[in-house]
């Protein structure tokens, strides 16, 4: 009995003993603050040794020393390979980036109508098509007109009185230039005046030219019909400028406004963005639409673009001060957003911050960092993984709401 008695004892001395150097053990990571975690999945965090429920991998021990600070220390090897890379953080411009629609049409402002001088019957067109080129004094019709033939006549009489008397009366020559300048403005050229005084010929039939140089935009008019003083027969548009409008939503219109410079991307002319100026913004929405329409004047070097070509519009970001960082920057997670922010020569803090307007390069900081800290721009993520990694939890955690 007596026997039985001993071995009871031994064995509740052992147990006693193995209870409480794990009870000491289990102090002593509480106090050392160390945990377990899978080196291929830093996310598995557990109190105690055991294997990844995710790769059955033996979960390795890490110290939690630093995780109230968020604070993370690498060794200069470790800083080139991961290729970590910071900047100042400054005050800056947040680009909206916004990319819009547009097509190129005729400067309206340099639009000339060529109309009809006088009464008559349209003999002949000699440009029927839209889109062609036309020179200054090019011939552009002929028209059957009475009123011209009796215009002329007036002309070759003032002319013969004024060869013949003018010497002895110089009031024949005032008849003689009012007869010339009334020609004039019914649209003959000092040219075709001078061959009809050296021919003599009356013709009813009289050739108009183009007033100016420009592009046939309109053709209004056609053989054999009859028109009116002041009928329109033609629109010729210059295009050493060119308009390009595209649509503003309503929540776009307030990022751009007249005088701003926009970047112009016409299609068929890859890579060769050009500035135009924003002369007009639509004080209306478009009817039975919720867009307003841009217009901006585009420079048009040797006449390169046509009107009716595609274009893209990038405007501007909108003015102001903001604290902005590359939007790689921030690390976002669903306690919510931090940047990594360079506290000594190696090394590194991660502090929570409250995110502004965002483009797809940059974001704006409105909150959590100051102006001129060093931010990590590049292998922020790597920094994340490896304090989780290191620590055991998220650099965040204590921020966590």
């Amino acid at each position: 009995m007596k026997r039985y008695l001993n071995i009871f004892f031994l064995l509740l001395f052992v147990l006693t003993a193995v209870a409480c150097q794990t009870d000491e053990a289990h102090e002593h990571a509480e106090v050392d603050g160390t945990t377990y975690t899978c080196p291929m999945h830093p996310q598995v965090v557990q109190d105690e040794a055991g294997i990844c429920p995710i790769c059955h991998m033996d979960l390795v021990p890490v110290s939690q020393s630093g995780k109230d600070t968020g604070e993370l220390m690498l060794s200069e090897n470790q800083i080139a390979l991961g290729n970590i890379k910071t900047s100042p953080i400054v005050y800056g411009d947040v680009s909206s980036n916004s990319i819009l629609t547009g097509k190129l049409v005729i400067d309206e402002t340099q639009t000339d109508i060529v109309s009809s001088r006088v009464t008559g019957r349209i003999e002949r067109l000699y440009i029927k098509e839209t889109g062609e080129q036309v020179q200054k004094g090019q011939p552009l019709y002929d028209i059957y007109s009475e009123e011209l033939l009796t215009l002329q006549r007036e002309y070759l009489l003032a002319l013969r009185q004024n060869q013949e008397l003018g010497a002895e009366n110089p009031r024949f020559a005032s008849i003689l230039e009012s007869a010339r300048k009334r020609l004039l403005l019914y649209g003959l050229t000092e040219a075709q005046i001078r061959n009809l005084g050296k021919s003599e010929n009356l013709d009813a039939r009289v050739t108009f030219v183009a007033p100016t140089s420009g592009v046939i935009t309109d053709v209004a008019a056609a053989e054999g019909q009859y028109v009116s003083e002041g009928a329109v027969l033609y629109r010729l548009g210059k295009l050493d400028k060119i308009w390009v409008e595209a649509e503003l939503y309503p929540q776009e219109v307030a990022s751009v406004q007249a005088g701003d410079v926009v970047q112009v991307a016409v299609q068929g002319f890859a890579g060769e963005a050009v500035t135009a100026n924003v002369t007009f913004i639509s004080p209306e929405l478009k009817q039975g639409s919720q867009v307003t329409v841009l217009r901006a004047e585009l420079p048009n070097v040797d006449d390169q673009y046509m009107p009716g070509m595609q274009a893209s519009v990038m405007l501007p970001g909108k003015n102001g001060s903001t604290l902005a960082v590359p939007t790689d920057a921030v690390i976002r997670d669903e306690g919510g957003s931090h940047v990594w922010v360079q506290t000594g020569g190696n090394t590194f803090q991660a502090r929570m911050v409250t995110l502004g307007e965002e483009s797809a390069d940059n974001v704006a900081i409105l909150s959590g960092v100051e102006e001129n800290d060093r931010v990590v721009t590049s292998g922020a993520y790597l920094l994340y993984s490896e304090f989780v990694l290191k620590k055991g939890a998220n650099p965040m955690a204590e921020h966590n709401h």
